[in-house]
């Protein structure tokens, strides 16, 4: 990480910068869309999105590690001693872990509400005993956990022009469509690890099932009425993006190219999606490089825009981060 975006952030501390450039590494190495989208934002505001990003991964490699030695009871064991530092971390301000203590140390100076990672924990252990959800309602009470959250940790990231609450339900929603897409996406791959996140009766409604969408992996292409339900979750998680779109005109107007550049981005995996017939069993629909950057480079311009006239109006943004102790204990 760039010693501008971390003195731009307040962060002094040595260990504490080295903690941010762990995060940092993290979300270049396995976020691409996330990464470039956080490029857009001003340099005080990008260590704390990657501190964000680094812990969900975190967490998200422990529930996914495919490793056969590892029990479920063995990643049970090591999300609740996660945990528990995590909660020791937030409660007293400080933590020895990197990944930790650079989170730690965003919520203090942003003042993310804790609860949102207790939920966010929660439905990170359902991974290790869930296969599967029975209705929408099901689904989205373990989305709201694993997605909705991570909207509502980073807006205070970002900033709002009305009060914060207001945006709130746009950012959730937001995160829901984000992990609607990559549920759709990564279909074969949570086979893989005997989950299926699509709703079961929706599935039903065209005469799939769990053990129909085993056999289409097995062979490794769909057949009509898996595609045809495919499309059907197409259709349902655009319609989310169209009730968070309001959102973004709710950010700080430094924040808006950011969020506005992974809104497109996102949108167009589900593109893919449908470009693909819907085969999601082979292989990992995405987006190209050429198109990634060629929408970063177009909101870039935005972005300066906002800069500039923040910068000339002298207006601090709302979402700048308060200065807070740079002591890892």
């Amino acid at each position: 990480m760039s010693g501008r975006e971390l003195d731009a952030a307040g962060v002094r501390d040595p260990e504490l910068r080295a903690a941010y450039d762990h995060c940092r590494r993290l979300n270049a190495e396995h976020g691409r869309t996330y990464f470039l989208a956080t490029r857009l934002l001003t340099p005080a505001q990008r260590p704390a999105v990657h501190a964000l990003y680094g812990f969900a991964r975190w967490v998200d490699d422990i529930v996914d590690d495919l490793d056969p030695s590892r029990s479920s009871r063995t990643r049970a064991a090591e999300l609740d001693e996660l945990d528990a530092s995590l909660r020791h971390g937030l409660s007293t301000g400080h933590s020895r872990h990197p990944v930790l203590a650079a989170l730690v140390d965003t919520v203090r100076r942003h003042g993310i509400d804790h609860s949102l990672f207790t939920a966010f924990m929660n439905s990170m252990r359902d991974d290790l005993v869930v296969t599967g959800y029975p209705t929408r309602d099901a689904l989205n009470a373990y989305v709201h956990g694993s997605a909705d959250v991570i909207g509502m940790q980073v807006l205070p990231v970002l900033g709002t022009v009305p009060p914060r609450q207001e945006a709130v339900p746009y950012a959730a929603a937001l995160g829901n469509a984000f992990q609607l897409t990559n549920f759709l996406r990564d279909v074969g791959e949570d086979l893989q690890r005997g989950r299926v996140y699509l709703p079961a009766d929706e599935l039903a409604a065209f005469g799939v099932d769990h053990q129909r969408l085993h056999w289409c992996y097995r062979r490794g292409h769909p057949d009509l009425g898996v595609r045809r339900a495919l499309a059907d979750q197409v259709a349902r998680t655009r319609a989310v993006y169209r009730s968070a779109a309001p959102g973004i005109a709710m950010l700080d107007p430094v924040s808006r190219p950011c969020v506005a550049t992974a809104f497109t981005l996102y949108s167009d995996i589900l593109d893919r999606v449908v470009e693909s017939d819907y085969d999601v069993f082979r292989r990992r629909v995405a987006v190209t490089r050429t198109r990634r950057l060629g929408v970063a480079a177009h909101t870039a311009v935005t972005a300066t825009t906002a800069r500039t006239r923040a910068r000339l109006t002298g207006r601090v943004p709302a979402c700048y981060p308060q200065r807070s102790p740079q002591v890892l204990r």
